[in-house]
């Protein structure tokens, strides 16, 4: 995606010291474009935790290049030890993305054969890589599957913009390159369909009108930004024509872990019979779990509902109260959609009913162990 006209990913191996990865900040947008550097496991692992990074895929990313750097600085004579103890320490960071210990566990695999401290780390390097560019490909396919249900819209009112309603950051802020949930939207721009985004703002953190805003407006899309409670009321008016949202991890029964909100857009959709579909590629499946319920919800800081930081007209960034001293704040970071809800999962290799059935048959491949599966036909 482009910042200012010029295309970024949102992490990249340094151009000048290849043992330094790149990362936007993202706690500073939309006021701040901010690069930082990341030359440790410790340096990954303070950005997935505190945001620097988020999202599914870019989480996944970031977890594949720390184990990178890891195998950078460790010793020759225990690399792979210290490999293990680093996959362990990033995989404690956040607890409910899948893509990141999926990733984790890929470079773990692909080392295991090697001896050579050096092959080591080539590996860790080319596999880190790897999951960057697959993140980023994969992203692009779910935006030409995806682009296919907003034609079908726009076909039958040609008159007017199809209307998609988002919630939190499933852009290419939490990716890659091209967002799983916009990535449709930006191959339906790129084709010259008129359409329209409602962004909510999706607290706690904001994603939606500090992160999504602001990567519409840099990309020219055409949006509003709404409060979290809004969007039913869009809906009950007719002005919403599909929702589209990412997941953090998805059962292989097609149940959705995303952002805390999420369910409720979903019951809003059913209602007002208004197609919810959920973008993903196949890293963010969870194949051993069948239930949305066996799901960890991570629970943040009560700190992130109680304050709020934005930009002070010093040009600033502050953080400031919203409640009073001492209240006691739970700060769930993600609900969990059941697959009843769900129309349809947008893949890198098509849309696929929210059925085990229709899943496990369009990504047999990826499913290393079939002994927990109970698939009914």
């Amino acid at each position: 995606m482009k910042v200012n006209g010029t295309h970024y990913r949102t992490i990249w191996l340094s151009a000048d010291d290849p043992t330094t990865v790149e990362i936007i900040d993202q706690r500073q947008l939309p006021h701040r474009f901010v690069v930082v550097p990341l030359r440790s496991v410790e340096d990954s692992f303070t950005a997935i935790k505190d945001m620097l990074v988020r999202g599914a895929g870019l989480i996944g990313a970031t977890a594949g290049y720390g184990m990178y750097l890891t195998a950078l600085q460790a010793d020759d004579h225990s690399i792979l030890d210290e490999m293990a103890r680093a996959g362990a320490y990033l995989k404690s960071a956040r607890p409910t993305a899948r893509n990141l210990g999926w990733a984790i566990d890929r470079v773990l695999a692909a080392v295991a054969g090697h001896d050579a401290p050096e092959a080591i780390r080539e590996t860790s390097l080319a596999t880190a890589v790897a999951i960057a560019d697959e993140d980023a490909e994969f992203c692009r396919l779910i935006g030409e599957h995806g682009k296919a249900l907003i034609q079908e819209i726009a076909s039958s009112k040609p008159a007017d913009p199809v209307n998609i309603l988002t919630h939190c950051n499933a852009g290419w802020l939490a990716f890659v390159d091209y967002g799983s949930a916009t990535a449709p939207i930006y191959a339906a721009r790129d084709a010259g369909i008129d359409l329209h985004v409602w962004v909510d703002e999706t607290r706690p953190w904001n994603q939606g009108s500090r992160l999504t805003c602001w990567e519409l407006g840099q990309e020219g899309v055409n949006h509003t930004l709404i409060t979290d409670n809004a969007g039913g009321h869009l809906m009950q008016h007719g002005l919403v024509d599909l929702v589209l949202v990412g997941s953090d991890r998805t059962t292989r029964t097609g149940d959705v872990a995303n952002k805390i909100g999420t369910y409720l857009k979903a019951l809003s959709a059913r209602d007002n019979n208004i197609p919810f579909y959920v973008a993903l590629p196949s890293s963010t499946f969870d194949w051993q779990l069948a239930h949305g319920t066996d799901i960890e919800i991570e629970i943040r800081s009560g700190d992130e509902i109680t304050t709020i930081a934005g930009l002070a007209k010093d040009g600033t960034i502050e953080s400031v109260k919203l409640a009073p001293d001492g209240v006691e704040a739970a700060n769930y970071g993600f609900d969990v959609t059941p697959s009843r809800l769900v129309n349809g999962l947008i893949t890198e290799r098509g849309i696929v009913a929210a059925e085990e059935a229709a899943i496990v048959e369009l990504f047999t491949d990826k499913i290393t162990d079939t002994r927990s599966l109970h698939v009914t036909r």
